[in-house]
């Protein structure tokens, strides 16, 4: 319906995993302008992740100006990109691609400040191509309100996953594109605006509401 309505969703940039999971940990909560001139910053300053790992939180911080909540943010990094140091001191996560996607998430998840939005980023957004749904703020939302029946991101990335099985990593990660820019555009937290959307005659909010 979405791919009718506004042609077909674009292909987001694959990063490496590890490249991905730095991007995760400094987005949330900050718009994706923000976040992208962050993550620049850093890679200019600090060259790679193993850079980040070495330097001051102190360092990082700064270099995180323009992210929201950049100290807390700075030390949450530099202490898991020291934990993934500690394990795999080349900083590669390919084995993730390996291990069954429920282990995966559990070595990812057991790094300071990753949770199940950051490590399903990591395991879909990147060359690992796993096949879960990374759910945000923006995708929950939408999801909950079309009939999921939850708007908890971590069930609705749960739910989605399991329900389609024949799905690929792209298969997901487009559907998550869709599902953002209908957050983000339309279906506000407050005052959507269900009349301009695409999905409308479809979805249980507008039956209800």
């Amino acid at each position: 319906m979405l791919d009718r309505a506004w042609g077909p969703a674009p292909r987001p940039t694959l990063r490496t995993p590890v490249g991905q999971l730095v991007k995760s940990l400094i987005s949330s909560r900050t718009r994706d302008q923000d976040s992208i001139a962050a993550y620049r910053t850093l890679r200019e300053r600090f060259g790679n992740a193993r850079g980040i790992a070495a330097a001051d939180p102190k360092a990082v911080e700064q270099a995180l100006e323009h992210a929201t909540f950049a100290d807390v943010k700075a030390e949450r990094l530099v202490a898991a990109l020291r934990a993934i140091a500690a394990d795999r001191p080349d900083m590669d996560l390919g084995f993730l691609r390996d291990l069954a996607v429920a282990d995966a998430l559990a070595w990812l998840e057991r790094l300071p400040g990753v949770g199940r939005k950051t490590a399903a980023a990591v395991l879909n957004f990147t060359a690992l191509d796993r096949p879960i749904l990374a759910a945000d703020t923006h995708v929950a939302r939408t999801l909950g309100r079309l009939g999921l029946g939850t708007t908890d991101a971590v069930r609705v990335s749960e739910r989605v996953t399991a329900a389609m099985t024949g799905w690929t990593g792209e298969d997901f990660r487009i559907f998550h594109v869709q599902m953002k820019r209908v957050g983000k555009t339309l279906c506000h937290h407050r005052a959507p605006e269900c009349r301009a959307c695409p999905l409308a005659p479809d979805c249980d909010w507008v039956r209800r509401v």
